[in-house]
C-alpha cells in the first residue's frame, strides 16, 4: 500500500473520531434549549471543520448534566 493511502486514511479515521467526540459531547451537555443542541449538532457535522468550530465557539456553552 503506498504511504499516501495511508496518511489518507489515517487523516479521515482522526476527523470521523474528533468529529464523533464531539457529537458525544453535545448529546451530554445542555446548551439551555432544544434548538441550541441542534444547532451546535448540525454544526459538529461540517466535514473536517465542525469539530473545530465547536471545540472553540460551543464547548464552553454547554453545561454538564448531573
Amino acid at each position: 500500500m503506498n504511504t499516501t493511502y495511508i496518511i489518507i486514511i489515517a487523516s479521515g479515521i482522526i476527523l470521523w473520531l474528533l468529529t464523533s467526540l464531539a457529537l458525544i459531547d453535545i448529546l451530554l451537555k445542555n446548551f439551555g434549549s432544544l434548538k441550541n443542541k441542534v444547532i451546535w449538532f448540525i454544526i459538529a457535522f461540517i466535514p473536517g471543520i465542525g469539530w473545530l468550530i465547536y471545540l472553540i465557539f460551543g464547548f464552553k456553552k454547554g453545561k454538564r448534566k448531573p
